[in-house]
């Protein structure tokens, strides 16, 4: 359709192999500019290995994933490593946070502003103009980001110490501070209680307006799912048993069979 918008990610028909068994079987889907996507299903479905392919950890053993960077230039991406992928535009964040524990809440935000650097090695080792430049301009956007999503005040502060709910925050804050155009979201509201996972759904619909971002998360909260997400995609044995609009996963006997459950009721 003409007044669709662009597209983002598109996988075509992707597996995945490991020995005999097949974890991915396939998988099609097309995700565009500004689309907040779900993906669910039971425990093994193979939500996080799709994901893996996505951001360049597991390879597909057939099919194909295309992503159009920040220029709209198109890249089929299946044997990209995640540095590569994350210089296009693809960030994710992971199930068990991922933080480094023993530095500052600050430099963890740093770290992922890398690919904005313009120094050289010879800029580090003599402390140039250009090196005090960068390292002034990378202190200033990690602090903008980290006061944007309200923790600039715990920016000195070692990450390992932050309350579970802020340290999922810092991973995604980190996330975004590669600048991404496609966000992965894998159970950002793992372990965190209902107050925390209300802010959690407020900040990623947040995030995408603020960031234009297109977001695909997995979760397991039905209620964080069902009340951000346009589409959703479910999962079963590798396999898609379902893809629409909230209302009709929710409704949909073969995905209540095979994950909602009385959830859906």
């Amino acid at each position: 359709m003409s007044d669709e918008k662009e597209l983002v990610l598109q996988a075509a028909d992707v597996s995945i192999m490991f020995g005999g068994l097949c974890a991915v079987s396939g998988f099609s889907c097309e995700l565009r500019q500004g689309e907040l996507a779900g993906l669910i299903g039971p425990n093994g479905a193979g939500k996080t290995t799709l994901f893996n392919m996505f951001s360049g950890i597991y390879t597909p053993t057939s099919g194909q994933i295309s992503f159009w960077d920040r220029n709209n230039n198109v890249h089929v991406i299946n044997k990209m490593n995640p540095a590569q992928l994350n210089k296009l535009g693809i960030a994710r964040t992971f199930q068990n946070i991922r933080l480094f524990g023993n530095l500052t809440v600050s430099d963890n935000v740093r770290i992922a502003l890398h690919n904005s650097r313009t120094v050289v090695p010879a800029d580090v080792l003599l402390r140039t103009r250009r090196f005090r430049r960068d390292e002034k301009m990378m202190t200033e956007r990690a602090a903008e980001l980290l006061n944007l999503f309200k923790i600039g005040n715990k920016k000195d502060e070692y990450a390992k110490n932050l309350p579970y709910g802020e340290q999922r925050k810092l991973e995604i804050v980190r996330a975004l501070a590669s600048t991404p155009k496609l966000l992965l979201l894998d159970e950002p509201a793992a372990g965190m209680n209902p107050q925390e996972t209300e802010e959690l759904m407020k900040m990623i619909d947040f995030i995408r307006k603020e960031f234009h971002l297109t977001i695909l998360l997995i979760e397991h909260d039905m209620k964080l799912v069902m009340g951000i997400c346009e589409r959703i995609m479910v999962l079963d044995y590798g396999r898609v048993i379902a893809s629409g609009k909230p209302e009709e996963i929710k409704s949909d006997p073969q995905v209540i069979k095979a994950y909602l459950g009385s959830e859906a009721v």
